[in-house]
């Protein structure tokens, strides 16, 4: 190979040129416009102080994050958020020991059954929103109506009572989060070899053996990408809290999570300083606790 060719190929390892900054280029140039480009304006945001239409803003500093910390408003919005999110993670190890039945050998129609539990996933928020206020109506709502056949004379306003909101919110999560996590745990017993079931089997091991010892560990892999999906939805609750408790709940102030107080400041105070402050500290919440999830991992989840 002449000297000058060979120097041509160590300067240009690949023969495909320029091409691949032309495909990637306009990938990379939405994901700076439409996801970084948000957050570095928002943090500046953060830092002024416009008037109501969100004009002739002005730098203060810290000041907003200040007023945020000072209000008691975050700590309540804070808390209702992760009471919510604890909930809905619930959902993980009964997605799990659903998966697991429906892969029981021999079971008819497990592909029936989970598109039965995947459908709720599919349908509108606000839909599902409808029925469970139905459902959860203090006065003629299933739910009460069955404490009282029981016996309860005495049955809760669900969606109007500090504390019975936000567990009726976080069972609405729960229930519309089954779904997803079904299908993404029934994907992850496909990988589970049969021979280790038939090994187990063979020195003696039952089913619940066998799940504890087998099913469960090598699901881990799915059981932390679930975790850290079902978490970054719960920090980001709204649209279920809004379509249940509405505009004017008076249980709402104490209910609201930290999206709504982003909301709320952003979009019924207009105060847009404040508002964006709010939701710098969510990003950095999202960060840190994503962050200590992807640390954790490596404690508890099984590769292989």
């Amino acid at each position: 190979m002449p000297v000058a060719a060979a120097a041509a190929r160590r300067k240009h390892p690949t023969s495909v040129g320029w091409w691949p900054v032309l495909f990637i280029g306009p990938l990379l140039a939405g994901v700076a416009v439409f996801y970084y480009y948000p957050i570095v304006a928002n943090a500046w945001t953060s830092l002024t102080s416009s008037n109501a239409f969100g004009q002739n803003p002005e730098f203060v500093g810290v000041d907003n994050y200040a007023e945020v910390f000072a209000s008691g408003e975050l700590g309540s919005a804070l808390g209702n958020t992760i009471g919510y999110t604890l909930i809905v993670l619930l959902g993980i190890p009964l997605a799990v020991l659903a998966s697991a039945l429906i892969a029981l050998p021999g079971l008819r129609f497990a592909g029936l059954y989970r598109a039965l539990f995947f459908m709720p996933y599919l349908a509108m928020p606000m839909a599902i929103a409808q029925v469970f206020r139905l459902v959860f109506n203090g006065d003629f709502g299933l739910v009460n109506q069955g404490l009282r056949a029981l016996g309860v004379s005495t049955t809760p306003y669900w969606l109007t009572t500090p504390g019975f909101a936000l567990l009726t919110v976080a069972l609405f999560g729960l229930w519309a989060s089954i779904g997803f996590n079904v299908i993404i745990l029934s994907a992850g017993l496909k990988g589970i070899p049969v021979d280790l079931y038939e090994a187990a089997s063979l020195d003696g091991a039952g089913p619940i053996r066998q799940f504890f010892s087998i099913t469960v560990p090598l699901l881990t892999p799915s059981i932390f990408f679930l975790t850290i999906i079902q978490t970054i939805n719960g920090f980001q609750l709204f649209d279920a809290l809004f379509a249940l408790m509405g505009w004017t709940n008076p249980a709402l102030p104490q209910t609201r999570s930290l999206v709504y107080l982003f909301y709320h400041q952003g979009f019924i105070v207009n105060d847009k300083g404040t508002a964006a402050a709010v939701a710098m500290v969510i990003l950095v919440l999202v960060a840190g606790v994503t962050l200590v999830q992807f640390v954790g991992q490596r404690r508890w989840v099984h590769y292989g």
